[in-house]
């Protein structure tokens, strides 16, 4: 029954983050305004959930891990700025599916970075999740409104592939320190660009305050502390292709309740990109051949 739980936990918190750029379309603030607030009502909520759970962060673990951790949460910071930035600049299922990108660019940089060989069976994969990129873009179709969304959405992806790579090498450190750490850590670096770029810190109105409350709660906080808790006893496997029900999340809002048009390439588009990225989670590693001696 636990992992019944457990599951349906995960797959709640991955649909609250599928929630967000629809959410954001209703806030009349900076994108980089919104990424602040967000990691320090996240951040917050995951404090006082460890504090309830009697769980405090582990500062001995998280000092061996300070520069990983810094650096993750400086990737993280951005990478909000850059999907929050697309999703003003493009349509939400367009800014999303080019974010999920990311697991893609993981593959094709894996060997630069952990020195682990390519699987050329993914390769078809990579090639594929590009052309969909290309088709969702509508650059094929002569609409280049949205080059700007899919450029921000790109920069986002390749952001979070620095955050995937931090995380692999992380040692000991709780999925809960780590990111309480990385959201305390982003807020900080988004803080001083908000700064400069609105000359102080931007004020919500009653309505896009809510709405950012909820987005620290509910979509932040607790969908981490979801997440979280279900990765640490769900199968691997499982944990990677629920986590792309969030994409799919992100385009039926788009369509459902902020009716944008994806179009028909569009559509063919996230197919390619969706697929690609499950197929390529659900190729089965490689046995290592061992010499005869």
């Amino acid at each position: 029954m636990s992992v019944i739980k457990e599951r349906i936990g995960f797959i709640l918190a991955v649909v609250l983050y599928g929630t967000i750029g629809m959410f954001l379309r209703f806030v009349s603030l900076p994108s980089e305004a919104v990424a602040f607030y967000r990691g320090v009502i996240g951040a917050v909520v995951i404090l006082l959930w460890l504090v309830i759970r009697k769980k405090l962060p582990d500062v001995k673990k998280i000092g061996k891990n300070i520069v990983l951790l810094l650096v993750s949460g400086v990737g993280l910071g951005f990478n909000w700025i850059f999907l929050f930035a697309a999703y003003t600049n493009t349509t939400v299922a367009v800014a999303s599916l080019c974010n999920y990108m990311a697991p893609i660019f993981v593959i094709i940089l894996t060997p630069l970075v952990l020195k682990e060989k390519l699987d050329k069976r993914k390769i078809p994969c990579i090639c594929a999740a590009f052309l969909g990129i290309i088709l969702v873009s509508g650059i094929i179709g002569g609409n280049i409104g949205n080059i700007a969304g899919v450029i921000y959405g790109i920069l986002g992806a390749f952001c979070f592939t620095g955050i995937v790579f931090c995380n692999r090498k992380l040692k000991d450190v709780s999925a809960f320190d780590r990111s309480l750490v990385q959201l305390a850590v982003s807020a900080l670096t988004v803080l001083p660009y908000v700064l400069i770029k609105n000359g102080g810190l931007p004020l919500p109105d009653l309505k896009s305050g809510l709405i950012v409350l909820m987005l620290g709660v509910l979509q932040t906080g607790v969908a981490y502390c979801l997440y979280f808790s279900g990765m640490a006893s769900l199968p691997v496997q499982s944990v990677a292709i629920l986590g792309y029900l969030e994409p799919v999340v992100s385009v039926l809002c788009s369509v459902l309740f902020l009716r944008e048009v994806l179009g028909l390439l569009g559509w063919a588009g996230a197919l390619l990109v969706l697929a690609a990225a499950v197929i390529s989670e659900i190729i089965p590693e490689k046995p290592t051949v061992k010499e005869e001696t």
